[in-house]
Formats: structure tokens, C-alpha cells, sequence
């Protein structure tokens, strides 16, 4: 706990989301009669293996050979219980991630079908007009506006300088003199995801 900057039980209760009294049984060493859930919360909140946790805080007292038996079996069917969450976890996880792209795959469909075709043709023709090109890309803007991704200010606009927000690839400039937006930059709610690429403007 003082590892992990942890100040109390109470604390720590919080963190991994169960009770005090929950906490209370793993210092008693009452582990055999927690929760394997509990025990997955407070191993993950203190970052130790299940099985050391097990280990660490068993019963304090001598059990009679009966009682040692039955401990050890609660021991293992404990573990075995562990091993099935986390795999069901794993699974779960590999499902969702395979639901995500499938998803994707679907807004993007217009895209990955038409687009290569367009991008060949406008090699082909120098002259053919790029505007043409712009609406195989709705699909892509139409998914990160589903995630939440913003593009920030407009390609070519001149706004003042903020280095938190604007990386400066061309020329020299001074906070709150004026740039030309050279590349966009994108947020996800209060996260920055990409700085504005900005290009100071000649004082000529």
C-alpha cells in the first residue's frame, strides 16, 4: 500500500471497489470466505498476483489436519474459479474487440471499396478535379464523429499562436502573434489527440 502511495484501508477499499469490510477479512487471513470477484478487485487495486494473495493472508491458525484439507481444496476450487474469470474475461475482450472492427468496417465500407478505384483514376488524369474525390471521405469523418473526434479550427486559417495547442513547423513566432494553419489538429472531448500544425506568417 505505501508502494503504491495508498494511505489507508479505507483507501483502499475505494480503490478497488469493495467494502471496509471486505478489506478487514483479507488482514484476518478469512480469505476462503471472500468472493473470487473481491479477490480479483483487491489483487488488481494492490497489484499482486491472486495466488500471493492467497498464499500471504490464509488462516493465521493452525488448523486441525480436517479443517487444513478442507482450506487447501477451498484454496484451489478458488483458484480454478480465478483462472475461468479471467479467461471469460479474455474472451469477452477479444469479442468486443472483434464487434469494434466489424463496426468500422461497416461505416468504412463505401470508402474501402470506391476509394482505391478513385485514387488509381486520379493518377491516371492529373486533370481530373480532386473536389470529385471529397465525398468517398465522408465515411471516415462520419467515424470519428462517432468517437467523439473533433477536427480543430479550418486548414489555412490565421488565428493567435498558443504553443499548448499549435506546433510550429515553419518560421519563428512569439505566443499570441499571428499563424496560418497548415494542418489540422484533432481532440477527443478535453483530450488532445494532435497538435495544429502552424506556419508563421512573413511580417513583410
Amino acid at each position: 500500500m505505501q508502494l503504491l502511495g495508498i494511505s489507508s484501508y479505507k483507501a483502499l477499499s475505494r480503490q478497488a471497489g469493495v467494502s471496509e469490510r471486505q478489506v478487514k477479512r483479507l488482514r484476518l487471513g478469512q480469505v476462503s470466505q471472500m468472493r473470487v470477484e473481491t479477490l480479483i478487485k483487491l489483487s488488481q487495486a494492490l497489484k499482486v498476483p491472486v495466488n500471493e494473495l492467497l498464499t500471504t493472508f490464509g488462516d493465521r491458525k493452525p488448523p486441525a489436519l480436517g479443517e487444513q484439507i478442507n482450506r487447501e481444496h477451498e484454496l484451489a476450487s478458488l483458484q480454478q474459479e480465478y483462472q475461468r474469470l479471467r479467461s471469460l474475461l479474455e474472451q469477452q475482450r477479444e469479442t468486443l474487440m472483434q464487434e469494434f472492427q466489424m463496426s468500422s468496417l461497416q461505416v468504412l465500407e463505401s470508402f474501402l471499396l470506391y476509394w482505391p478505384t478513385a485514387a488509381a483514376r486520379a493518377l491516371e488524369n492529373p486533370q481530373m478535379e480532386a473536389v470529385k474525390l471529397l465525398p468517398l471521405v465522408r465515411p471516415v469523418q462520419q467515424m470519428l464523429s462517432q468517437w467523439g473526434v473533433e477536427a480543430i479550427t479550418s486548414v489555412g486559417a490565421e488565428l493567435p499562436y498558443d504553443p499548448q495547442f499549435h506546433q510550429l513547423i515553419k518560421g519563428t513566432a512569439q505566443p499570441g502573434e499571428i499563424v496560418k494553419v497548415s494542418n489540422l489538429g484533432y481532440r477527443q472531448g478535453e483530450k488532445l489527440l494532435h497538435r495544429v500544425k502552424v506556419s508563421a506568417i512573413s511580417k513583410a
